[in-house]
């Protein structure tokens, strides 16, 4: 009975849009919302703008709002998972210590679960993603930025501090050595987010050695080295070496069987293509496979809505 079933809302909360989906409690998308966050800090107006679109959800699906079992959002930033506090965000967003958890369960009415964005993705690749069955893995996501999804035993592993995977900061060769601020672009972030290869190529772009404008986004220049282009091809080159000794730094430690590469920067062919090359060129015992995310930008909503699901569940048996 509808009753008995109840559903669930992910949100996916980014730097210039939130996306939301509503589901059955067997994870089964029914609708689906989108706003702009583009220029919005400020945490209260995000909240906001959930609560319209869980509203508007439930309505477009003639839903009662008594059936609404759980929420969770996956944020862009470091999250205490227990409290329910984001720590801090990136420098699109700028949130400190924003008790985020206890802002949506006092406009929702309803359990809420929050953690970082990558997590949440994790999640969702472990669940139905290219990671299903698999225990241990990573999932590497690469767009403006760069971060990654540890799973431990099936579970996320999120460390003392709550910033396990902000390997955007990791120091290896070729990445500057300054020290940066909790939420400003780290040292790996700078030469393979998609704003640092965005930056690679407007430092070596001159007018006489390509045919292509100075101004260009990360999975263009990508498509560019593919088409031939030798100074993208010597951008893509250097980003895949980067990302490659990241990687191979990760694999020894963690001894994973698998990375997932997701991300709209990250499952570019050509990146996905070269990092792996040069993966396969190193030592045979700690090398993993690298696959690219299935899920692509659904990722984190429908990792989000399967956390949302465990939380409505969780509480279910506490009660």
């Amino acid at each position: 009975m509808l009753q008995q079933q109840g559903y669930v809302v992910g949100a996916d909360i980014g730097g210039t849009s939130l996306r939301l989906a509503l589901a059955n409690m067997d994870g089964q998308v029914l609708g689906k919302w989108k706003a702009s966050t583009e220029g919005i800090r400020d945490p209260h107006v995000v909240v906001r703008l959930i609560q319209e679109g869980v509203d508007d959800l439930l309505q477009q699906s003639s839903i009662p709002r008594s059936l609404l079992r759980a929420v969770a959002a996956g944020a862009p930033g470091v999250t205490n998972v227990d409290e329910g506090v984001v720590i801090a965000t990136s420098y699109l967003m700028g949130w400190r210590d924003v008790p985020f958890r206890a802002l949506l369960e006092a406009k929702l009415g309803v359990p809420v679960a929050v953690d970082n964005d990558v997590n949440v993705a994790a999640i969702a690749e472990s669940r139905i993603g290219v990671a299903r069955g698999v225990r241990d893995f990573v999932f590497v996501a690469l767009g403006t930025g760069i971060g990654a999804g540890i799973v431990l035993n099936g579970q996320i592993f999120h460390g003392m501090s709550w910033s396990a995977g902000e390997i955007g900061y990791l120091l290896v060769p070729g990445t500057p050595v300054t020290p940066v601020e909790t939420g400003e672009p780290g040292a790996l972030e700078s030469i393979v987010g998609g704003e640092g290869i965005k930056a690679q190529w407007r430092s070596v772009w001159r007018k006489d050695l390509t045919q292509h404008p100075r101004e260009l986004v990360a999975t263009q220049v990508f498509d560019y080295a593919l088409a031939g282009d030798a100074l993208a091809r010597q951008v893509l080159d250097k980003s895949a070496q980067t990302l490659a000794y990241a990687l191979y730094n990760l694999a020894i430690v963690l001894n994973c069987p698998l990375f997932v590469l997701g991300g709209t920067v990250g499952m570019h062919p050509a990146l996905w293509t070269a990092t792996r090359d040069i993966l396969s060129r190193r030592d045979k015992r700690v090398q993993p496979d690298l696959l690219r995310s299935t899920l692509g930008s659904d990722a984190q909503v429908n990792g989000a809505i399967h956390l949302a699901i465990e939380t409505a569940n969780s509480r279910v048996l506490m009660s």
